[in-house]
């Protein structure tokens, strides 16, 4: 833990101390401010993670400055005296992820602070997805399906990804919108457009698709049922022991497929 970096911002230094001293052993890096003005000078040059916040400042509101901070997206677990609802919602709406009320528990308040850097962390995405007929390069943004590489858009690997990220769940036009599209396309039939397209690239007929299917009502699935069947890529025609020229799509048992870091 001693990698995230903590700022106190508190007007109390009795409990700004008492904070930094906890968090200190807990093996946390802290900075301390007793003020706002204080308080953006630290944040500026520290880029904590983590910062608690009084609710009540000198210098200026700790609603202001949870306001002010919120934009450069650190976790915010805020501290008031002031525990109504009203006062609560205030708190959250202006930017805090957690509001704790005065007085508090030493053990609450170092369990609510690592679940907050426990949310910050973020994972670490897979090089590659691979489904042994179907892989999908993250890196050089690459498909192959059953070993030949598909020309595929952007827009059209986005897709793909995003389907192959559910992990067979379905989907909808909506949160395929939202995942797969990065600038704020709200028409569904898009997604339908965009799904025709690929089919046509991966799909042994295109006009009924068995790998990217289509739920009713719902939206769309990629059929891991069928990858998971074990299929690869025939190498031997049925009569002369060639390549399949005929169905260069046709599928055979492979092996399970695997997520690589």
């Amino acid at each position: 833990m001693g990698s995230v970096c903590i700022q106190i911002v508190e007007s109390n230094p009795h409990l700004r101390s008492l904070l930094g001293w906890h968090l200190q052993q807990a093996g946390y890096g802290v900075h301390q401010s007793a003020d706002v003005h204080q308080a953006k000078e630290v944040f500026h040059i520290r880029q904590p993670k983590l910062v608690i916040l009084d609710a009540e400042l000198p210098g200026g509101s700790g609603i202001e400055f949870c306001r002010w901070v919120q934009r450069y997206q650190p976790m915010i677990l805020m501290l008031s005296a002031r525990n109504t609802e009203t006062d609560v919602v205030e708190g959250l709406r202006a930017g805090a992820d957690d509001y704790l009320s005065k007085p508090f528990g030493m053990q609450e308040f170092l369990a609510r602070v690592e679940a907050l850097t426990r949310r910050n962390r973020v994972p670490i995405a897979p090089a590659h997805i691979d489904y042994g007929i179907l892989k999908i390069d993250l890196v050089q943004r690459r498909v192959r399906f059953q070993g030949d590489l598909i020309d595929l858009t952007p827009q059209e690997f986005s897709l793909l990804y995003v389907l192959a990220q559910a992990a067979g769940l379905p989907l909808s036009r909506s949160e395929l919108l939202q995942r797969a599209w990065s600038d704020g396309i709200d028409n569904p039939r898009t997604v339908d457009t965009h799904i025709l397209s690929l089919r046509k690239k991966i799909e042994t007929d295109p006009r009924q698709p068995n790998l990217i299917q289509t739920v009713r009502n719902v939206g769309y699935r990629l059929n891991l049922e069928l990858l998971n069947a074990n299929p690869v890529l025939s190498s031997e025609s049925p009569r002369d022991g060639g390549p399949d020229r005929a169905n260069p799509k046709k599928l055979i048992p492979y092996s399970t497929p695997r997520v690589a870091p």
